[in-house]
């Protein structure tokens, strides 16, 4: 992947680079109460829990502030183009909906609010988005674009490093839970046939 590539070769070009002595955009970051209550909510757990406090307030100088009005399509599932950004929910609530098979309406998986990320897995790899998310009241965010990613990774590499191990932490985090929660249905659906065959017993078992 290209972004993991870049990584690495900032890690083996650049890894003085991420020093300690603070940028302007950095200094400017630090003294802004704003700045600080993002960074906290970067590191909420349904966020980004493992980013330290100065990490998160990195990350966030690198973040662009938006507004999305209420019923704005932000992420639209099957998107393949407009895939090069993450977005961090500050205020407001998103829904996430997915359509499933062929189904007409969408179906609800999720209403998200403030301290939630959306659209961390297409920043990562680029692929199709995999849900539609709609802002279901007016949303204030704060938006990491794969180009900002990008100039984090090359002006500071480990900050980058951390974010995108807390990025791969979260997502397994997802699979492992869609993991569990289709070994629950399968043995509901096991069950359900085992009840079945014993209500109405195939012709080989009546005789």
């Amino acid at each position: 992947m290209a972004l993991l590539d870049k990584l690495f070769g900032a890690h083996r070009e650049k890894n003085a680079s991420d020093s300690r002595h603070p940028t302007p955009r950095e200094a400017a970051v630090s003294g802004s109460s704003s700045a600080h209550e993002a960074a906290r909510l970067l590191r909420a757990p349904t966020a980004l829990m493992q980013l330290s406090e100065t990490e998160a307030l990195t990350i966030v100088g690198f973040m662009t502030p938006h507004r999305f009005a209420s019923g704005t399509t932000i992420i639209r599932q099957g998107e393949v183009t407009d895939t090069g950004f993450m977005v961090l929910v500050l205020d407001g609530e998103i829904t996430v909906e997915n359509l499933i098979g062929h189904r007409v309406n969408p179906v609800t998986v999720n209403v998200l609010g403030p301290g939630s990320l959306i659209g961390e897995m297409a920043l990562v790899d680029g692929a199709a988005r995999s849900a539609t998310c709609t802002a279901s009241t007016d949303v204030h965010c704060a938006v990491l674009t794969r180009e900002a990613l990008e100039t984090l990774i090359t002006k500071r590499p480990a900050t980058a490093a951390k974010l995108m191990t807390a990025v791969a932490q979260r997502l397994a985090e997802r699979l492992r839970e869609s993991i569990h929660k289709q070994q629950i249905y399968s043995k509901l659906v096991q069950s359900l046939q085992e009840e079945l065959d014993a209500l109405m017993p195939t012709n080989d078992r009546r005789r």
